[in-house]
């Protein structure tokens, strides 16, 4: 007998006898006290992103490239990450031809290794969908996948994330449940407030150290 079969007995052994408890979940105690009205939940996602220096525009779902165009041109940077494989990523290089950008646009189209000096030094700056977001605690949800791995929000310096306003949701019991989390835990779900920010050393607030130091939220106004 393998050393983990003597331990499942062991455990096993010791639930003889035994009845689970009744399960006195309330969802009330979870939902009630962080619910809002529809046209409320922008409002206060916004204000509670704007509260930790997240930048949050209003755009339209036509007009939100130009405006990502606009955000690098303020800040001088010279190249963007986004991903090809994804409709708004194509929907963001059909505007950066058309408008003859000035900024190189980089594709997350490789794997890691061959570009990993790249990726971690010289991008500047990278755009995202989302899933959603909630307005209880003022949280992007990021749901990485093979088109848009965790890496392209975590290192580029400025992060700018797409929320359509339709996908903001009260709590993240809602989220859970509309979701069927239960039937299928993603693999990688991320919970995002604000840019990166630490106070380990010497209790300073620091921007940046440990992800993007800036972080920017197109909201989707028609979507």
């Amino acid at each position: 007998m393998s050393a983990r079969d003597t331990i499942l007995n062991k455990l096993r052994a010791g639930l003889a006898g035994t009845s689970p408890r009744p399960d006195a979940f309330d969802e009330n105690l979870v939902t009630r006290p962080w619910q809002y009205a529809p046209e409320d939940r922008l409002q206060r996602l916004r204000t509670l992103m704007e509260a930790v220096r997240t930048e949050v525009h209003e755009v339209t779902a036509a007009d939100w490239p130009a405006q990502v165009q606009a955000l690098l041109d303020a800040r001088g940077l010279t190249n963007l990450l986004h991903a090809p494989g994804t409709a708004h990523g194509r929907q963001l290089a059909d505007h950066w031809q058309a408008a003859s950008a000035r900024q190189t646009l980089l594709a997350y189209d490789r794997p890691i290794e061959e570009w990993k000096d790249e990726l971690f030094w010289n991008v500047e700056a990278s755009v995202t969908g989302t899933l959603g977001a909630i307005a209880a605690t003022g949280s992007l949800i990021l749901w990485p996948d093979r088109h848009e791995p965790r890496l392209m929000s975590l290192l580029p310096p400025l992060h700018i994330a797409l929320l359509k306003a339709s996908k903001i949701e009260d709590n993240l019991y809602t989220v859970m449940q509309k979701h069927r989390w239960a039937d299928g835990m993603p693999t990688n779900a991320l919970l995002v407030s604000g840019p990166s920010k630490t106070a380990d050393i010497e209790q300073v607030l620091a921007y940046g150290a440990h992800g993007p130091k800036e972080l920017v939220v197109l909201v989707l106004t028609d979507a």
